[in-house]
């Protein structure tokens, strides 16, 4: 008789890789908005400077607009050189320029600084975007891009905390929080390998073989469909960010403290996100890309539908929770798909082109929400974006739907 012995697979999150992945993640969310508490602060610290005003609103999407510019060119130089390199080099560029505007004496040099940052994030989203290829498949895979969201959204209720109580002190310290990235160096320098694939197609192939993956090495019109999913997420990115640039000024035109408020609901968004995305994998699996999709823009729609039915505590915060949820459902599927298409050896490209779209939707974003509400109001903005929400998930949902249908049909 024989005995078969099953080894049941340790779950991702307790890969070291894994680990410092989502370390990685977290410095996404902290780039641009942990100063945000600090602004009024610095506009009184500098004031009379040239130019401070606009220099001072400009600090926040500064690295944004580096990121844009920067990222697809990151993008080729992680396929080129390396994931591991750049990677450490991006995480050590964080911690100078991120905490350089503690101790740069002047508004301009601070404004370069953080122009820096934006380099910074572009090479560690790329090449942590190319890792998770590179190192996971499957299941373990879906699992960490969710998880990866979580971390985000966690990171980022922990950092804008510590920003708001450091800023009471001096509008400065919020910059040394950028700092606290260095302590992840020691543990990545650690566990941080680089891939055989970026060597040469040919080792892409074997490597993805002998780990047992079962994915062809990209799909022949990769590009198009990269080029695709940029622009849907450019889009989703841009209407999720009118949630931190109008929810503020939506809820003081209801009458209410915008500060405190704007704070419980953005909390809520961010803390109901990090919760949803912990179950991204196991929805994801049952319900596939398509269905993952229908279900997140579902949320979302909802979420913007509400928002300005009634002028309630109850339902406002219900409408940030489901927006949250909803985001954090859809935007894992982006790069789960865009590291499924694209060849191995580009992945790197893969992941530039995606985070540009990210950055690029954030930047744009008050561009058009501002002549829309201005045109239309609040009510009408939200209405329009629940309307185009729920097409999206709609036309997903039809998707899903066939997937089922063809399924049936052929174990028929």
């Amino acid at each position: 008789m024989t005995q078969s012995l099953v080894t049941k697979e340790s779950p991702v999150w307790q890969d070291g890789r894994a680990i410092a992945l989502m370390m990685a993640a977290t410095l996404m969310v902290m780039a641009n908005a942990t100063i945000s508490p600090a602004l009024a602060g610095l506009e009184r610290a500098f004031m009379g400077q040239p130019n401070a005003d606009l220099l001072i609103r400009l600090l926040v999407p500064a690295p944004s607009l580096t990121v844009v510019i920067f990222a697809p060119l990151a993008g080729y130089l992680v396929d080129r050189y390396g994931r591991r390199v750049m990677l450490l080099s991006g995480v050590i560029l964080f911690v100078v320029t991120g905490s350089a505007g503690f101790y740069l004496p002047g508004l301009e040099l601070i404004f370069a600084s953080r122009l820096a940052l934006g380099i910074a994030v572009a090479m560690i989203m790329t090449s942590q975007t190319a890792l998770i290829g590179d190192y996971f498949t499957g299941e373990k895979r879906s699992a960490l891009t969710g998880l990866q969201i979580s971390a985000r959204n966690f990171g980022g209720f922990v950092f804008l905390t510590l920003a708001g109580w450091f800023a009471v002190s001096t509008p400065r310290l919020p910059f040394l929080i950028y700092g606290l990235a260095v302590l992840y160096l020691p543990f990545m320098w650690l566990v941080i390998k680089e891939s055989p694939i970026i060597s040469s197609k040919k080792n892409s192939t074997e490597t993805v073989k002998k780990s047992g993956g079962s994915e062809i090495d990209g799909h022949s019109a990769w590009k198009v469909w990269i080029a695709a999913l940029a622009v849907l997420q450019l889009m989703t990115n841009m209407i999720f960010f009118l949630m931190p640039t109008q929810l503020p000024f939506f809820l003081d035109s209801l009458g209410y403290d915008s500060a405190v408020m704007t704070g419980a609901g953005l909390g809520a968004l961010s803390l109901a996100g990090g919760c949803a995305a912990l179950f991204y994998s196991r929805i994801k699996r049952v319900l596939s890309y398509a269905g993952t999709y229908a279900l997140g823009y579902g949320f979302m729609a909802l979420g913007f539908a509400i928002l300005p039915l009634v002028a309630d505590v109850t339902v406002i915060l219900a409408g940030c929770v489901a927006v949250g949820i909803g985001f954090a459902l859809a935007v894992p599927n982006f790069v789960g798909i865009a590291l499924q298409i694209a060849p191995s050896s580009r992945r790197g490209m893969a992941g530039g082109v995606l985070t540009t779209s990210v950055f690029l939707g954030q930047f744009c974003s008050p561009f058009l929400s501002i002549p829309s509400i201005t045109s239309f109001g609040y009510n009408g903005t939200y209405q329009v974006v629940a309307l185009l929400l729920g097409t999206i998930a709609l036309f997903a949902a039809l998707k899903r739907g066939m997937e089922i249908f063809s399924l049936r049909a052929k174990v028929i």
